[in-house]
């Protein structure tokens, strides 16, 4: 499979044992780390026409990815280091 850009780990490269911890403790935060991926994988269909859509419907999903985004940073911002 092609590289997909965007992936939780890429865009908080020095964050992966936090992800880890919340992944392992907290069920919101597992919640939103899979809508964010399943997200990502859909706009990266979108964009390489695996799975056309609508510029609407593709500015619908990166504004719901960026919001999850910010969501993910900030549950990753009040972890302790």
């Amino acid at each position: 499979m092609s590289h997909v850009p965007h992936e939780l780990s890429e865009e908080f490269p020095d964050a992966g044992a936090a992800m880890a911890k919340l992944k392992a403790e907290n069920a919101h935060f597992v919640k939103l780390a899979e809508r964010y991926h399943e997200l990502n994988r859909d706009i990266h269909r979108a964009e390489t026409d695996v799975e056309p859509c609508s510029d609407d419907h593709m500015n619908q999903m990166r504004r719901e990815r960026l919001h999850l985004k910010d969501q993910i940073a900030a549950m990753l911002a009040d972890e302790p280091a």
